[in-house]
């Protein structure tokens, strides 16, 4: 069997991937994945085994620019990713048996898996991207919804259109080239009416309601043989758990002082702090003996070992953290992150912060929150319910869907 998977986005997009492309091979599938031509993402696929087509410009590129990127630069990216789409997995799907796309909205995989007739899947690794009436859409690009617009019902109506406003016309343009009708609804078109929801049921609950048939597998977890390196092994060794500081793929620009004002807010509660750079270049002036500024590490590795996680948000960073059974503070940026922060409070293994630029004093008081006790037991309880085969019930359920000669939702899709 044969499966592409394609994505686009930073590291927390890629790596639930490759844990499915691991646990596909295992099964004797042959994977090829699509993902964009950064260098940590090219080496996290190497170290994993998964052949890797470079799909799209550097999303670092993007992100850590002089500038974040504006509207108009985002509605450029969205017309030629569906144009790359078409011709790159176009070429590379004859032959294949099934095609699964994940990342920022992957407009145009499914047009190519009809035009083959083969399964389509589209997984979400958060159900903000899901339409339900239990919660409003994430903020994409452009101009926000009129002020009536205010139930969900609505804002999913209006998130349409605006999918609609950057994908469709390229998006009908490439289907008319390989001989498909235009179609309307671009966002469920891709989502299908079946989507996969890859995260943990307790971390990121799904509420059932009809019409929207969701199929949740838990997290896809790609697991991390890498030792830490030895400077890291032997400050974790010299004292106390520190608290580990993060903001992945994040630029920060809002934030510019963010490495200063945590290294503060953590010392403020007697702790050392483990500082990764990240994409924000994040470091600290001079010579500090209680503190440690990484690069990227094995986290798997390191957060059993730290007394708190303070990061971004991001999908990954949560679901690795809670499965550590480390505490969390969650200083959301964009996207999906107020969302795990919210669970975060929520489920009482950390605390979310009140926006994306910490005070001392703020990330402080959230920190207190984080590191009492009674946190610590919490987070230690619901590590010990997580999920960790996510990755190998996708796989399955995929290599089931092949062997059956159809997708789960109807020809050519997972559902719609």
């Amino acid at each position: 069997m044969r499966v592409l998977l394609s994505t686009f986005g930073s590291r927390g997009d890629v790596e639930p991937l490759a844990a499915l492309a691991v646990r596909l091979n295992e099964a004797g599938a042959e994977v090829r994945i699509f993902a964009p031509p950064d260098e940590e993402i090219e080496r996290l696929l190497a170290g994993a085994g998964v052949p890797q087509t470079p799909f799209g410009p550097s999303v670092r590129s993007l992100v850590t620019g002089a500038r974040p990127p504006s509207p108009d630069t985002a509605f450029r990216l969205a017309r030629d990713l569906v144009a790359e789409r078409f011709a790159m997995l176009g070429e590379a799907a004859e032959g294949c048996d099934a095609v699964v796309a994940t990342g920022l909205m992957p407009i145009g995989a499914r047009s190519v898996a009809e035009k083959l007739g083969v399964p389509y899947v589209c997984a979400a690794f958060t159900p903000i991207g899901l339409p339900s009436p239990h919660h409003p859409p994430g903020r994409r690009p452009g101009p926000p919804p009129p002020p009536e617009v205010t139930g969900n019902k609505e804002l999913w109506e209006f998130d349409a259109q605006r999918v609609a406003e950057m994908y469709g016309e390229a998006h009908n343009e490439q289907r008319s080239a390989i001989g498909l009708p235009p179609i309307g609804d671009h966002r469920d078109h891709a989502l299908t009416g079946r989507p996969w929801l890859a995260a943990d049921p307790t971390l990121c609950p799904w509420q059932e309601q009809p019409g929207h048939d969701v199929v949740q597998t838990g997290t896809w977890i790609l697991r991390d043989e890498r030792p830490l390196p030895a400077e890291l092994e032997a400050f974790l060794e010299a004292g106390a758990p520190p608290v580990y500081v993060g903001f992945g793929s994040m630029a920060v620009r809002d934030a510019p002082d963010v490495a200063r004002v945590a290294a503060a807010a953590v010392r403020a509660h007697g702790r050392r702090v483990v500082l990764a750079s990240g994409w924000a270049g994040l470091a600290l002036d001079g010579e500090e003996g209680d503190c440690l500024v990484v690069g990227e590490v094995n986290h798997q590795a390191l957060f059993p070992r730290v007394a708190a996680v303070v990061h971004h948000g991001g999908a990954g960073t949560t679901a690795a953290a809670a499965l550590a059974g480390a505490p969390q503070v969650v200083v959301p940026q964009v996207a999906d992150q107020p969302y795990w922060a919210g669970r975060v409070a929520a489920l009482g293994i950390g605390a979310a912060h009140d926006g994306p630029v910490p005070t001392v004093e703020s990330l402080s008081a959230a920190l207190g929150g984080a590191l009492t006790p009674e946190t610590a037991v919490r987070a230690k309880v619901v590590a010990g319910g997580f999920l960790t085969d996510g990755a190998r019930t996708a796989a399955t359920l995929l290599l089931e869907t092949i062997s059956r000669g159809r997708p789960p939702g109807g020809a050519g899709s997972a559902g719609g």
